[in-house]
């Protein structure tokens, strides 16, 4: 379980210090934790100045659209793949994060690619960011980048960051629902696939491809 609290750093806090009205330094200290203690009190939450699942939840609702005035596309559009970031069960990451882990030189550890590969990412919590450019090329499925819409949710691994697993939330499966849908709205040609259908790999640790057969 992912906890907030002094001396918590990073994009999900300046999301807690904007919901509180506070400027977003990304840094937990003691006015964001009596700025929390405030809010739990006002809604009925345990007043400890730590940011748990109940707090999260009264604070950055889940998303159930996906809150984006999404683009289409410049170029044709014939596929949307769905990913994972092969990351642990219960790990938070920001889009920042794996841009670093796709931009960083092949020397230390990255990918060496000149942006993040994907074009939408979602958190744990079903919110959607932008990632690439839809108007360029993905860089998440080899072969097919030219032609399609990368989607990752972050998680796709259990707890050892090595097993595969559906880690997906409820916020999640509901975000990426619909924005699959808008998606579809947008490329209506467009079939939905899991990465596993194009590549030795597990990836997103789910069947997509039937999971989204009906949209």
């Amino acid at each position: 379980m992912t906890i907030y609290k002094q001396g918590s750093r990073g994009e999900l806090v300046k999301k807690i210090q904007k919901a509180l009205k506070l400027y977003p330094d990304g840094i937990y200290g003691p006015l964001t934790a009596e700025r929390v203690r405030e809010f739990q009190a006002a809604h009925g939450l345990k007043a400890d100045g730590v940011v748990g699942p109940a707090t999260l939840a009264c604070l950055l609702p889940p998303v159930v659209g996906t809150l984006l005035k999404l683009k289409r596309s410049r170029r044709t559009i014939n596929e949307i793949i769905v990913h994972c970031t092969a990351t642990p069960e219960g790990k938070d990451y920001t889009v920042d994060d794996i841009r670093r882990w796709h931009t960083m030189p092949v020397s230390k550890g990255g990918r060496g690619w000149s942006d993040i590969g994907y074009h939408y990412i979602i958190d744990r919590y079903g919110h959607v960011y932008e990632g690439r450019d839809v108007d360029v090329s993905g860089a998440h499925c080899t072969g097919h980048n030219s032609h399609s819409i990368g989607v990752a949710y972050v998680g796709g691994c259990a707890g050892n960051g090595r097993d595969p697993m559906d880690t997906r939330t409820l916020a999640q499966k509901t975000a990426l629902l619909n924005l699959l849908t808008d998606l579809r709205k947008l490329y209506p040609r467009a079939k939905i696939h899991g990465h596993r259908d194009f590549a030795a790999k597990a990836c997103p640790s789910f069947d997509a491809t039937k999971e989204y057969n009906y949209i």
